[in-house]
């Protein structure tokens, strides 16, 4: 049986969560597979509504095996403070898998992303300051903290011991604040052991062997394909893969698993943080999108900056992701324009662009040239398929389908899982 990508294709908050509970039901295992509590999900189930930051969505669906995957950076305090919430709310969390190649958030990680923030000023990347990036950047420098390695107090003290070395120098030559004291970091970290141990595993075999057994995996990004390392708006972006290829990196599963690749695009566009964004607005209509859309970050709060569709950005996540399928969602916040722009292409130094840059400089230039659509003042919020919207509904939603690159497959008409319009089965090839 498949493994299925579910990936951002856009900034980020188009709606994957939603997105992953719809499918929660019919698999049998979601994966979170990158980031860490720095993204958030939004999952509106009947008359609750569930704010997920560490955990994958599937924890919501009885009888789906949630994975945090060995490509997430785990914040442990996070972890069970989230876990806690939702099983006071009656969810049971008791078959969540943990791998023990994820890294582990260490309370320096959080300091350095603060300070490191403010000394940049102007420079600023925007980050949430949650400690993301610098224990990504322990990753790479092979200073990491991994979760296995809580269980052998002797390496976590070496490890901790071995990045305190450089990050106090940073700390109180650089930036002028305190060192921090082994002890503290181990014994904060040790506190958890008890609790954690249960849920560890070796998830890269876990999920090989569920496949083997023809179950389905759901593979879940954090953030999205312009926030990708790689990929994305660099360096206004996230520190992991948020797209196709980091599915098999953050997972372990190989490539030749994934069978259907599943793009969320809002229909219209949004970013938290600093970075370009080419169709954003700063008149009344973004204000009108933000506050009709909720757009105010799950994570943070921060509100949104808020934009029209931009078909160049979709035709890249779908060629950089491979994607088969688009979910199109939020398409009730455009309720009540006469017209609705969509951006077709770009105007960078009096060319047409209809490609998403090769530059930095490039896409900082880059104005939107726009095509509009009729819009529509029905509620749509109540339809159910595709021949229920309104004629001019219809027409933008095929009009994005002809410029994005990939199929749109379900539409999302509100927030609750019930309100949305299936075209093509996403399980279905």
């Amino acid at each position: 049986m498949p493994a299925v990508v579910i990936v951002g294709a856009q900034w980020g908050d188009e709606g994957k969560g939603k997105a992953t509970d719809l499918l929660g039901s019919r698999v049998d295992h979601v994966v979170k597979f990158n980031g860490g509590n720095n993204a958030g999900h939004t999952v509106v189930i009947g008359d609750e509504k569930y704010a997920l930051h560490l955990l994958p969505s599937g924890i919501l669906s009885p009888g789906c095996t949630p994975v945090i995957g060995n490509g997430v950076v785990v914040d442990l305090s996070v972890l069970f403070e989230e876990i806690d919430g939702l099983e006071a709310r009656g969810i049971d969390t008791s078959n969540l898998l943990i791998s023990a190649n994820a890294h582990v958030i260490a309370d320096y990680n959080r300091t350095l992303d603060k300070v490191a923030e403010r000394f940049l000023g102007s420079r600023k990347i925007g980050t949430t300051g949650r400690g993301i990036g610098p224990t990504y950047a322990d990753k790479m420098n092979r200073l990491g903290v991994r979760v296995q390695d809580l269980f052998d107090e002797k390496i976590l003290r070496q490890k901790v011991e071995g990045a305190l070395e450089l990050k106090n120098q940073i700390l109180t030559k650089v930036y002028n604040r305190r060192a921090v004291e082994v002890d503290e970091i181990v014994e904060e970290l040790l506190s958890y052991v008890d609790r954690l141990r249960p849920m560890v595993a070796d998830t890269t075999l876990h999920l090989h062997e569920a496949l083997e057994r023809g179950e389905t995996v759901l593979l879940e990004a954090g953030q999205a394909t312009l926030l990708d390392v790689d990929h994305g708006t660099y360096p206004f972006v996230t520190s992991s893969s948020a797209t196709t290829g980091g599915a098999c990196t953050g997972s372990g599963i190989a490539p030749t698993r994934i069978t259907r690749v599943i793009g969320i695009v809002k229909a219209y566009a949004t970013r938290v943080g600093e970075g370009p964004f080419p169709t954003e607005l700063f008149d009344a209509n973004g204000d009108r999108l933000r506050e009709n859309g909720g757009e105010f970050g799950t994570t943070t709060g921060r509100p949104r900056r808020c934009g029209w569709y931009d078909a160049p950005i979709a035709r890249y996540a779908a060629r950089i992701n491979g994607v088969t399928d688009f979910v199109l969602t939020k398409l009730d916040v455009l309720t009540g324009w006469d017209q609705i722009p969509v951006c077709v292409a770009y105007e960078i130094d009096g060319e047409r662009v209809e490609e998403m840059p090769m530059t930095q400089t490039g896409f900082h230039h880059a104005k939107p040239i726009y095509e509009m659509f009729p819009g529509w003042s029905e509620d749509i919020s109540a339809c159910r398929e595709f021949s229920d919207l309104p004629q001019s509904a219809q027409d933008y939603v095929l009009a994005l389908e002809s410029i994005s690159g990939a199929r749109i497959s379900t539409i999302g008409v509100g927030p609750d899982r019930e309100q949305t319009i299936v075209r093509h089965d996403l399980l279905d090839a």
